[in-house]
């Protein structure tokens, strides 16, 4: 199937498999790795994007869904506040689940998001971090926030 996709603010037409999910567009066709495919069942948030501002799960959206849409990855953002916050609280240790937090973080705050800790917990609850950086992920989106 014929997709289009405006992905970083870059226009992209495809031919695709109607079954190919975008993580797997997205890493494998069109390099952009930075969204991880943790555990590919939609549980654990590494592969967080958003999809015309709407945070969404890579790995279990289907390419074609979102033809037309604009994507953002981890590499469409530059030099996000988020980014440094993350980086000035160590809110990461191995950096495998970043990406997708850092992601689904601009979400929550597009959303309107806040900086109560409990607000911040509860928004970004599908979002898993297995080294447990979850009190420093917390404090470098309240300061953002």
């Amino acid at each position: 199937m014929d997709l289009s996709l405006r992905i970083n603010g870059s226009e992209h037409v495809l031919d695709v498999d109607p079954r190919v999910t975008l993580l797997d567009l997205l890493r494998e066709r069109l390099g952009l790795t930075g969204s991880k495919k943790g555990c590919d069942q939609g549980q654990c948030g590494a592969c967080t994007v958003l999809a015309d501002g709407r945070r969404i799960v890579a790995c279990l959206a289907l390419a074609v869904s979102y033809d037309g849409a604009e994507v953002v990855t981890i590499e469409g953002l530059e030099d996000h506040p988020l980014q440094r916050a993350f980086i000035e609280h160590d809110a990461f240790q191995c950096g495998y689940c970043t990406p997708g937090q850092i992601m689904s973080a601009v979400g929550y705050l597009a959303e309107g998001g806040g900086g109560d800790p409990g607000a911040i917990r509860e928004g970004m609850s599908g979002n898993l971090c297995r080294c447990g950086a979850y009190v420093n992920i917390v404090a470098a989106i309240g300061e953002v926030a």
